[in-house]
């Protein structure tokens, strides 16, 4: 069983660097030596592997199929070593936390504050980065949970746990000529400009779909920015239109100030959890602070100043 676990480790680096000599180079072994392993563990399958071509080798089909296997493999032994760290020296825990631009002060910087005065010990290693790009992280086994949007169709791969409900609106600098209206359509914002945080995100797709399904031109869109602050600082002190979450537009530096403006073409609720992988190890300092982040969603009604 150790043979075969060391030959089906060396196939993955095989497979990643799709060379033999690299390969071998990478894990300090002789080219013999390297594929003596490699012959060895397409015996033990009963199927060929690799194939060699005038670049290095490619993966068969059964290569391919025994490299999915392997990875999942690789990320249960890193499991089961890290839950006997834990049990065996009472460790309080490191967590690499992927979030979502928008949730870092609440829930997630809540949540860290009360995990850090009850484990003073524990560390954290936090990742803001959009929701495929951390959906696929935490596949990968290169995070432990997520706190982002949910919708319910992540499939059996994931766990998705809910926290709170947000509403979005449009919010604008008071000053702005439609924050006085009690009453606003999408038909008045076909002329006005945009700055948006990300060209492909839902709260983009959505708005877009409210302009077609309301027959307009798209949304005119004068700044696109991956800054939360610079998207704040514009919407408040010009005349372009963002379209915000209301609990990250009411947690917005001290220094702007918003108009909400409630478009019933752009409703949108968007439902907020934390998700992490359905076969994985979730560690004690893990599972604590999936307990603070449900008790400070329930604790905290989203949406209030």
């Amino acid at each position: 069983m150790k043979d075969q676990l060391r030959d089906m480790e060396y196939f993955s680096v095989v497979a990643e660097n799709g060379h033999i000599g690299r390969a071998a180079e990478a894990l300090g072994l002789s080219q013999p030596a390297l594929s003596k392993s490699l012959g060895r563990l397409e015996r033990s399958v009963g199927a060929k592997l690799v194939k060699r071509t005038p670049k290095g080798v490619d993966l068969t089909a059964a290569g391919t199929a025994l490299l999915s296997r392997v990875r999942r493999l690789r990320l249960a032994l890193d499991d089961i070593a890290q839950e006997a760290a834990d049990i065996g020296h009472g460790r309080a825990g490191h967590l690499r936390i992927g979030v979502v631009l928008g949730f870092i002060r609440y829930p997630v910087s809540a949540a860290c504050k009360t995990l850090f005065v009850e484990a003073p010990n524990v560390t954290f290693a936090v990742t803001i980065e959009p929701t495929d790009a951390l959906l696929s992280a935490l596949r990968n086994g290169e995070l432990d949970l997520v706190v982002g949007p949910i919708t319910g169709s992540l499939g059996d791969d994931f766990v998705e746990e809910h926290l709170f409900e947000d509403e979005f609106v449009v919010i604008t600098s008071v000053n702005h000529r439609l924050a006085s209206r009690k009453r606003v359509t999408i038909t008045d914002l076909a002329q006005e400009r945009w700055v948006i945080l990300a060209a492909n995100s839902p709260a983009t797709q959505r708005m877009r779909r409210g302009y077609e399904e309301s027959g307009l031109p798209p949304p005119r869109i004068a700044v696109v920015t991956g800054s939360l602050a610079l998207r704040d600082y514009l919407a408040s002190f010009t005349n372009l239109l963002g379209y915000s979450s209301t609990r990250v537009a009411r947690e917005a530096s001290p220094e702007v100030r918003f108009a909400e403006l409630r478009v019933k073409e752009l409703e949108r609720i968007r439902r907020v959890g934390v998700i992490y992988r359905n076969d994985s190890y979730v560690s004690p300092a893990a599972r604590r602070f999936i307990e603070i982040l449900k008790k400070t969603a329930k604790e905290v009604a989203p949406g209030k100043p």
